[in-house]
């Protein structure tokens, strides 16, 4: 009997689950495949990225564009995420995820959050997100394939994708003011982050944004993405983790 074919998927596991969520947080900009609904066929754009709360991938979309014309007609669409460094492209790990676009309706709570930290992470999107023909999406994510470099294959779903837990709404409700105080009172504290946690180049990194697993940082087009040693169950952790991160990164 001919040998049977290998099965090039491996199993999804703890390290697995944690690159993709930082492709997912770190992203800037994918590209977003729709269905044209003129002819049916496959169409392949670029989008600038940020994510919700528990990881979802938020778009801001002219009505004029071609991509918001096809997720109106279907909402099936699929997103390409991860950046292409020195050497062979197809060496670098990337993330496919399919997923249902959800239009936000203007002035909802979902809106404003989405529109808050897209906004933190393009904050020059500000000069049009007003406009009247532009709307968010959020990206409800599928099934997600991953490829982590060669013979890195994985398949997750989207509770493997998504953060969850307890703390969501109550750091929703946080986060702004933190991230304002951490980078207007204590910037040095946030380049410290990136500089000792992520051995970035020095410079002025901002905080972007906060979440139950961990920080997001943008210096320029550089991102960097920290995860706590433990997520957050409550709102009220938030300070003394990052007051705990200030005091490891100091000195560095």
């Amino acid at each position: 009997m001919p040998d049977e074919k290998k099965d090039v998927i491996l199993e999804t596991d703890a390290d697995a689950i944690r690159l993709a969520k930082t492709l997912m947080r770190q992203a800037r900009f994918a590209a977003l495949a729709t269905l044209d609904p003129e002819d049916g066929g496959p169409l392949a754009t670029r989008v600038a990225v940020a994510t919700d709360m528990d990881g979802a991938p938020l778009i801001l979309v002219s009505a004029l564009s071609a991509h918001t014309r096809a997720i109106e007609a279907d909402a099936r669409c699929s997103l390409l995420l991860g950046e292409p460094g020195k050497g062979d492209p197809l060496a670098h790990p990337r993330l496919t995820l399919k997923a249902q676009a959800v239009q936000l309706s203007a002035g909802t709570p979902a809106q404003e959050q989405a529109r808050r930290r897209y906004l933190n992470r393009h904050p020059k999107a500000g000069l049009y997100a007003g406009f009247a023909d532009f709307a968010f999406y959020r990206l409800e994510p599928g099934a997600g394939l991953l490829n982590g470099g060669f013979a890195r294959a994985y398949k997750l779903m989207p509770d493997e994708l998504l953060t969850a837990g307890p703390a969501l709404d109550a750091l929703a409700r946080a986060e702004q003011a933190a991230i304002d105080h951490m980078n207007e009172d204590h910037a040095d504290a946030v380049a410290n982050y990136a500089r000792h946690f992520c051995k970035a180049k020095p410079g002025k990194w901002r905080l972007t944004g906060i979440d139950p697993e961990g920080i997001d940082l943008s210096l320029g087009d550089a991102q960097q993405r920290i995860f706590f040693d433990t997520a957050l169950n409550d709102a009220g952790e938030m300070r003394p983790v990052l007051v705990a991160m200030a005091k490891a990164a100091r000195g560095t």
